[in-house]
């Protein structure tokens, strides 16, 4: 019984293991700023797909009325609900104005990507003029 509890196994130690966590987690701070930016272009796909859709619905709505709505429910969009509330929605959806010849949809980020205190910010019009205005 001894001689099983003086074998030694090879291994690492603690404190290897613990240097490598930590030359890890160094690395990770390194390269998470140079990330930011890409995560917040990616995100925007989101605001961009759904400008779009208002965009068609929009649309859609001069086709049979000669004017474009002035409300979401209108045209028979619905807000995904949001990630303030529970949601997976990063954008509130907005129509900023609307008469029978133009229209001006906006999608407003609820989330600051990068931390910087400003919120990303994209419209559309009738003409399908799709522009940031505000980037994250």
């Amino acid at each position: 019984m001894k001689r099983f509890f003086s074998l030694k196994l090879k291994a690492f130690t603690l404190q290897e293991l613990l240097v490598v966590l930590v030359i890890i987690g160094i690395l990770i701070l390194i390269a998470l700023p140079n990330l930011m930016p890409l995560i917040s272009r990616a995100k925007s796909t989101e605001a961009k797909m759904q400008l779009g859709h208002v965009y068609n619905l929009q649309k859609n709505h001069f086709y049979m009325y000669s004017k474009y709505a002035a409300e979401l429910n209108e045209i028979g969009f619905e807000q995904e609900p949001l990630v303030t509330n529970e949601g997976s929605a990063n954008y509130r959806i907005e129509i900023v104005e609307a008469n029978a010849g133009l229209f001006k949809a906006r999608a407003v980020a609820v989330v600051d990507f990068d931390g910087d205190g400003t919120f990303n910010i994209w419209e559309i019009d009738q003409d399908k003029k799709l522009k940031e205005t505000v980037k994250d």
